[in-house]
């Protein structure tokens, strides 16, 4: 499997402030399902409260042998009228809570996935898919969950305790100072536990991104498992992440399935304190069994909210250890940004105003551009380069010469460190993301197809286009025919990623996406290196008539595609070392003439052999 990627780790202990504020900031549309929440649970703490007074009254004033029996039922009506109340309390409760989880998740996912859209390409070439889905899938989840069940239960708990320790302290004083005297206990152990939840919950969150991104390794990287016989590999490191996220959830559960009997048993022997001192009071009859019952009942109830927010505590370190990471992601920033200024002119990639767009002519101007993927490696340095418009430009060279870098920088999905990139006179940073690539046709090496049919993958460069224009561009780059081979036509679907067409029907598709865009710059990056002869046939068809008109930049693997080509750049080392026509290059029986006559020969021999 591929390098193993290290998340950022959250060492903050205990409560983080900050964070929480955060995560309170993108609950804020859903503000209003919890006052609604909040106030059921107040209700309910209300009934919780009045039904040991009730029990208490049943008990000392019904069951002696002068009890006044002629009220009875109507005590016996509205015992059942509070119980009716708080079931329906209960049901408004449960659907509310669902409806803030079912909205905040959903919500959430929105925001996070519009962040995506937005960050550069930088962000992608170091953060694992698997990372990204397990902060879209569980982490989002068990933060909505936790957000929507567990956090208005304080307002429960808090009128409760308020509540019942009012009733408990007009009751009897010294049981309700029994009461009282095991609070403190509790909070230490409630502090001493929560910092060591949180670490094992982070801990818990870490392994599980280890995991998802094996799984999307393993199911992406299927074929080339398979070929290269890794299996029993893959399943080594796959059971130890597996393993490692079994001890730190163990940990986890074994820190809350400590902390909560120990609150219990702290808890218990309070109450049993008072079952002891007020079953004395109540023998020298002091007080009525029935108070004592209600004081035994309001003393559990004072405890539940103890218990109940040791629980919380475990459930908020999950949430935090989760929100942790979303925040991060929503916090991240694209490296490559348009200006205030630009930004008010063209608008942005969600919002943008392409009446304000101006036209591309495809001039093209590097000057003294300098540029590295990572800090103190350059790539390019001091780098010029000017392209008339309507140029079809190849680049060729060895893997990692900076062949690909050149047309990255061109679309903008980076930028140069230094110096300019000028599109028509003006440095394209005065211009919009965009502007740019609303103007841009981009085949890949590998075409990414998106679930669906053929016609919605084509029609996805021009969402406007008729049925009428997908074929015409289908028709331009020769991929008509094979369409209109399958049963289904245009409306044939593609599969996960097109895995249901071969890797040339996946190109020309591509292509005809590129074509119907009809974009002022046509960039084709290694787009035959993986196609056979026929296909590329087709497209060196298409690179010699469709970009006619337009500025072209063909990445080229198969050099037969390029000999038409107005300027030949051979880079080597983020240098170009050679420039010119295809003929005037082989005169000069330099690099790329050893080049070309090594893949003419190797092109040769097969077709002798075949």
């Amino acid at each position: 499997m591929a390098e193993k990627f290290e998340e950022k780790d959250f060492t903050e202990e205990g409560f983080n402030f900050q964070i929480w504020v955060k995560m309170a900031k993108l609950f804020r549309p859903f503000m209003g399902f919890l006052a609604i929440q909040a106030l059921l649970q107040i209700l309910m703490a209300l009934i919780d409260v009045l039904i040991p007074y009730l029990n208490k009254e049943a008990i000392d004033t019904y069951t002696s042998t002068s009890a006044a029996l002629d009220s009875l039922w109507g005590f016996i009506i509205f015992y059942v009228v509070i119980i009716l109340i708080t079931g329906v309390l209960n049901l408004l409760y449960f659907r509310v809570c669902g409806k803030t989880e079912m909205g905040f998740g959903g919500d959430l996912r929105d925001k996070c996935f519009r962040k995506l859209q937005s960050l550069s390409f930088s962000y992608f070439d170091t953060t694992p898919t698997g990372w990204l889905m397990a902060r879209m899938t569980s982490d989002i989840s068990r933060l909505a969950e936790i957000l929507a069940w567990s956090l208005t239960e304080l307002a429960w708990g808090i009128p409760v305790m308020i509540f019942s320790g009012f009733v408990m302290f007009t009751t009897n004083v010294n049981m309700t100072l029994i009461v009282l005297a095991v609070a403190p206990i509790l909070a230490i152990l409630s502090y001493y536990f929560q910092i060591r939840q949180l670490k094992a919950y982070r801990q818990v969150r870490k392994a599980n991104s280890k995991i998802t991104n094996d799984f999307n390794e393993g199911i992406n990287g299927a074929k080339t498992t398979k070929t290269l016989n890794l299996e029993e590999h893959n399943f080594n490191e796959f059971k130890q992440d597996t393993a490692e996220m079994k001890r730190v959830s163990i940990k986890a559960v074994h820190l809350g399935a400590t902390f909560r009997p120990l609150v219990q048993f702290i808890s218990s022997i309070a109450i049993a304190a008072i079952i002891w001192i007020g079953g004395d009071l109540a023998n020298s009859g002091l007080i009525g069994f029935g108070t004592l019952m209600m004081f035994i009942q309001y003393a559990q109830q004072f405890y539940e909210p103890v218990r109940m927010v040791a629980m919380l505590l475990s459930e908020f370190q999950m949430a935090q250890a989760s929100g942790e990471r979303i925040v991060y992601l929503l916090e991240s920033e694209p490296t490559i940004v348009d200006s205030d200024e630009v930004i008010a002119k063209y608008g942005t990639i969600f919002d943008p105003k392409p009446e304000n767009y101006e036209s591309i002519k495809g001039d093209i101007e590097f000057k003294d551009v300098d540029f590295s993927y990572i800090e103190g490696e350059k790539v390019l340095e001091n780098f010029n380069l000017k392209i008339n418009a309507g140029d079809t430009i190849a680049l060729v060279g060895e893997t990692g010469s900076g062949k690909s870098t050149i047309v990255n920088l061109i679309c903008r999905f980076y930028e140069p460190v230094s110096g300019e990139l000028l599109i028509d006179g003006t440095d394209y940073r005065e211009r919009s993301i965009g502007w740019l690539h609303s103007k841009l046709g981009y085949v890949l090496q590998a075409p990414h197809l998106f679930s669906g049919t053929i016609k919605e993958n084509v029609r996805f460069s021009r969402l406007d286009a008729t049925d009428e224009e997908i074929i015409e561009a289908c028709k331009l780059v020769n991929a008509h025919d094979f369409i209109m081979s399958f049963e289904d036509g245009y409306d044939t679907d593609v599969g996960e990623g097109g895995s249901r067409l071969s890797t040339g029907q996946k190109q020309l598709i591509s292509f005809a996406r590129a074509v119907l865009a009809d974009p002022a710059i046509f960039v084709l990056d290694e787009a035959t290196s993986s196609i056979d002869t026929e296909t590329e046939k087709i497209i060196q068809y298409a690179i010699e008539n469709i970009m006619k008109e337009k500025t072209s930049f063909v990445v080229a693997h198969r050099l037969s595609t390029i000999v038409n080509a107005d300027r030949i750049l051979v880079i080597k080392n983020g240098k170009i070392i050679e420039d010119g026509k295809h003929n005037e290059l082989l005169k000069l029986h330099g690099y790329y003439y050893r080049l070309y006559t090594n893949q003419f020969n190797e092109d040769l021999k097969a077709k002798l052999l075949a």
